[in-house]
């Protein structure tokens, strides 16, 4: 954990895992932590102590991908490299339900809608799904557009649009009711958008790739806002951005995270 101001770390390392650790997420209430890793584990921290506070989240076979709190913090969903996707009880650790099943590929993302009622999911079978949370149905038909994997999705603020990004290099807008594209895709990243994540508002759009780079978009109309952000020397492997949106922060394979004045950015458009 890092003070988000001074940069400095916070008490020691969560260890735990046996392989590398692919997606990490705060609770609603900043209590805890979760974590998934390519050992197939989810596990929960005390973010304040540093300890985990359950037992290993056990049933994926292979690597967890991706892992997101329920808005209620109630449920974590995880997505997995076995293509299913599992609803776990965030107090006491149990799988709540069956596997949701039906993505052909390798399952990169996975998240909530703001209102807790639907999940998303997007594969390496070039589609994304939409799920009911409590009842692990399917909503409506895959969504289709990309060429290759869709390795991150985001519901916007609102819940009214869902963000993905693919290894084609291009970000997709749909409408989260009718799951109908919206506009043309966002174009500008010159290898895989591995990541991305709404502004608070809902008015942009930050991506990262391999790159190299991030990117910032209008949400509206697909534009790209100021120049790339540039100064990793690797793969951008995960981005957000602060609560007040005044920050992107942004991890990366050269081993570093940094933390990027959006604002200047976005007043610079």
């Amino acid at each position: 954990m890092w003070d988000a101001e001074t940069g400095a770390a916070v008490g020691q390392p969560l260890e735990g895992h046996n392989d590398w650790v692919l997606s990490v997420g705060y609770s609603p209430d900043g209590r805890h932590i979760t974590s998934g890793a390519s050992d197939g584990m989810i596990r929960i921290w005390d973010a304040g102590a540093g300890a985990t506070v359950s037992r290993s989240l056990e049933g994926h076979i292979t690597r967890v991908n991706s892992v997101a709190y329920s808005p209620d913090g109630r449920h974590i969903v995880s997505g997995s490299h076995d293509m299913t996707i599992r609803i776990w009880d965030a107090e006491t650790g149990a799988a709540v339900g069956q596997p949701l099943k039906g993505h052909d590929g390798y399952v990169w993302s996975v998240a909530y809608s703001p209102d807790g009622r639907h999940l998303i999911s997007g594969s390496g079978d070039k589609t994304i799904r939409m799920w009911g949370a409590e009842s692990g149905d399917a909503v409506g038909k895959p969504l289709e557009g990309h060429t290759s994997d869709v390795r991150s999705v985001a519901y916007s603020p609102d819940g009214r649009y869902i963000a993905s990004g693919s290894g084609d290099k291009a970000i997709r807008i749909w409408d989260a009711e009718t799951g109908a594209a919206v506009g043309m895709p966002l174009k500008g990243h010159t290898s895989f958008v591995k990541c991305i994540a709404y502004s608070p508002d809902g008015q942009r759009i930050s991506s990262g790739s391999l790159d190299n780079t991030i990117r910032i978009w209008d949400s509206e109309t697909g534009d790209a806002i100021g120049t790339p952000l540039e100064g990793h020397t690797g793969g951008v492997r995960s981005v957000n951005c602060s609560p007040d949106g005044r920050h992107v922060v942004s991890a990366s394979e050269d081993r570093t995270i940094r933390i990027w004045d959006a604002w200047c950015s976005w007043q610079a458009s």
